[in-house]
């Protein structure tokens, strides 16, 4: 199929549609599109606007309002939306080289319509294609074309029902057989069966599976990845010695079809085991280029960092969606006021402002760290294609994997948070969205379920945590012992050559308005993550002086150290990031107000949830520290409600793919919802359970008569 036709530079970003909304955007302090255009740039701009415009002209992709699809119907509609938007050929693979980013531009654009189908394409065109590119060599190639006509479909299956976060305890095996030069797929009980697997449940044809490889004799020499073919592509039935099937229902992404996989005995060409971190010749040897076991199991896994940044992005989306629904409305919704005749916004109210514009604000933060660390990723895979094997590419590898690691529990955390609190419910009528964020027809119930897995999936959120301190620790360790220094690629790690200085420091802030600008958190944030590294080392240390064992000493310094740790160094990096880019003298001076109050309010708010530590370290002291960050928050609030629409209206998808009334960019908040709820109800209609229940009721005068 042809894609849509070209986009004319004027169409990229319309006017929006006047309205209630008008007020506000009328009060905002910069031009929309002025701001859109300097964060996203023409090329992302014309693929958005080619995606959202060939979804909602296409009756394909039609919304079902007023109509419950089966499971099974909801599959099927989702792999044909799936089929369909790869016809379109939206971003061809020179695009994609000339642009990375337009990947994850594709990805979320999709995802803003319907996660079910982004995730389905991500898994099969990202994910399983890019793990046979990056982890094969030549003789995997043959395979991409299948791929991208979806002659095959793919899933990527590392996870087993007993053995998820844990990869290299995975069970599934591999031995190889030099007499037929194949392997043998085998899963030696239900336990090791590939569990939880997208795309396997009903459409998936081949697998990239993972398994402990063995060569005759007996020895094992670790995880590797396989293709392997699991059902025939033009019957859909299992292969021999294959047993696939479907999760069922979930809580969300119902769309998608996770599913599970027993192998028993099956045999694969030895050509078919993806070889760049390890090949058996014919004969049954074993040959790697890596020296180091632990790297080539870095790189096998490589594909997870890809996933995990994947899901910051898609995570970061959801937190868009959910904060232009709940601003949109507030900007609209009326209630109380200075006297009986006069109401106003609920987003004039300062309780309102608090709750909400901090989410705004980390919506930006993380949506350019997510791009950022995105484009940094696509650098580490262009060197692994090209047998870099630098020291300097090893440490980006394992900057980027720490980065990844701690970057989706934040990301994943804050929007689960936020989309939490644009639906609560306030007594007195006015909490973020009040009782109409309940409503199904606004989304934010779906935008909760299907951003809740997000926080397990490529791995568990706390779990993923102890990467990244770990990461940290070691750092520290080489400098106490070795005297090594600290910097890494990337440069997030640099700032700890001032280790020791860094933690005499005092929070000295004479004024609330001298804590109105990013530079303020960010010395806070560098003394946080310095202390907590510092305490965090001295308590591993503790543990093992003890008795504890390396397992037991890692295990007991999680909670109150390790896991803030990390979790602190992500937030100080994601803050110095967004204060960088927004402090660069290309910013248009006209937009450099506003980026750098979400800068500071981002930064402020994230810091004041670690007020307890900051004052428990000594860097506070007295009650006017913790009272002027509180000020600061509510300063920048205040300063950012008028501009409020006008930064949703930067981030929000056309109304087509928001798909919420009281969302809706015209503002007409009580006409759109009304309209909704009547598309959704069936008008004057009784229930169809009432026709039988009227006649074989009792009746009252009988129930009497029988007491």
């Amino acid at each position: 199929m042809a894609p849509p036709s070209e986009v004319g530079t004027d169409t990229l970003l319309p006017d929006l549609p006047k309205g209630p909304l008008q007020a506000y955007r009328a009060r905002a302090s910069f031009c929309w599109q002025e701001l859109a255009l300097f964060l996203e740039g023409e090329d992302v701009l014309r693929l958005k606007k080619a995606i959202f415009s060939a979804l909602e002209n296409d009756p394909l992709f039609a919304r079902p309002h007023g109509e419950d699809l089966s499971l099974e119907k909801y599959r099927e509609l989702n792999f044909l939306r799936c089929k369909r938007a790869m016809e379109y050929n939206l971003l061809p693979v020179e695009s994609i080289v000339a642009n990375p980013l337009l990947v994850q531009t594709l990805i979320t654009c999709l995802g803003m319509y319907d996660w079910s189908l982004a995730i389905k394409l991500h898994l099969h065109m990202l994910i399983f294609a890019s793990a046979i590119y990056s982890s094969g060599s030549e003789r995997h190639l043959k395979y991409l074309p299948k791929i991208f006509n979806m002659e095959i479909f793919g899933c990527f299956a590392v996870t087993e029902l007993s053995h998820g976060s844990n990869a290299k305890a995975i069970r599934t095996t591999a031995h190889y057989d030099p007499t037929t030069e194949e392997f043998i797929i085998h899963s030696p009980d239900f336990e090791a069966a590939k569990f939880w697997i997208g795309n396997m449940g009903k459409t998936a044809t081949h697998a990239v599976v993972f398994a402990q490889l063995y060569t005759p004799g007996g020895q094992c020499h670790g995880l590797h990845a396989f293709m392997v073919q699991i059902r025939n592509p033009k019957t859909l039935l299992p292969m021999p010695g294959v047993m696939v099937g479907d999760m069922g229902k979930k809580l969300g992404l119902n769309g998608m079809d996770n599913g599970f996989a027993m192998f028993h005995k099956v045999r694969v060409p030895r050509q078919d085991l993806l070889n760049r971190t390890g090949d058996v010749t014919p004969e049954g040897t074993y040959v790697t280029p890596f020296k180091d076991d632990r790297q080539r199991f870095g790189a096998t896994l490589g594909t997870l960092s890809i996933g995990r940044v994947v899901i910051m992005g898609m995570s970061t989306a959801n937190l868009k969606l959910a904060v232009s629904i709940a601003l949109r409305f507030s900007a609209t919704r009326c209630q109380f006021g200075p006297s009986d005749v006069e109401e106003v916004p609920v987003l004039e109210y300062q309780m309102q402002q608090w709750r909400l514009l901090p989410y705004l604000a980390a919506a930006y933060a993380l949506d350019h760290f997510s791009k950022s660390l995105f484009l940094d990723l696509a650098e580490l895979q262009q060197g692994l294609m090209g047998a870099d094997q630098s020291t300097r590419q090893a440490e980006l590898g394992r900057e980027i994997h720490a980065l990844a690691s701690a970057g989706k529990p934040l990301a994943s955390w804050i929007t689960q948070r936020g989309i939490a609190e644009d639906m609560a419910i306030w007594p007195v009528g006015f909490e973020a969205c009040d009782a109409r964020g309940f409503l199904a027809v606004n989304r934010l119930g779906d935008l909760r379920n299907d951003n809740d897995p997000n926080c397990t999936y490529e791995g568990d959120n706390n779990v993923l945590l102890q990467q990244t301190s770990t990461y940290l620790l070691r750092l520290l360790a080489r400098h106490v012992h070795g005297g090594a220094r600290f910097e890494s690629p990337l440069k997030t790690v640099d700032f700890l050559e001032a280790y020791p200085d860094i933690l005499g420091q005092r929070f000295t802030c004479p004024s609330v308005n001298s804590c109105l600008d990013s530079s303020v958190p960010l010395a806070a944030y560098e003394w946080l993550v310095c202390y907590l590294l510092r305490e965090s080392y001295q308590k591993f240390n503790q543990e093992k002086r003890s008795g504890s064992n390396d397992f037991e000493a890692r295990n007991n310094s999680q909670v109150y150290y390790c896991r803030p740790l990390a979790l602190a160094f992500l937030e100080l990096t994601v803050v110095r990031k967004f204060h960088e880019y927004t402090h660069q003298r290309s910013v248009p001076p006209p937009l450099r107000a506003v980026l750098g109050r979400l800068g500071a309010l981002y930064a402020l708010w994230s810091l004041s949830q670690h007020t307890a530590l900051l004052y428990q370290g000594g860097y506070f002291a007295g009650e006017q520290a913790g009272k002027m960050i509180q000020s600061a928050i509510l300063d920048l609030c205040s300063q950012l409600k008028d501009d409020a629409v006008a930064l949703v209206d930067v981030i929000a998808p056309p109304d087509f793919v928001l798909d919420s009334p009281i969302g809706r960019a015209d503002g007409e908040l009580y006409k759109n919802l009304w309209t909704a709820v009547l598309l959704e109800s069936k008008v004057l209609e009784r229930p169809s359970w009432w026709s039988e229940f009227s006649v074989n009721k009792p009746h009252v005068g009988s129930l009497k008569s029988k007491l």
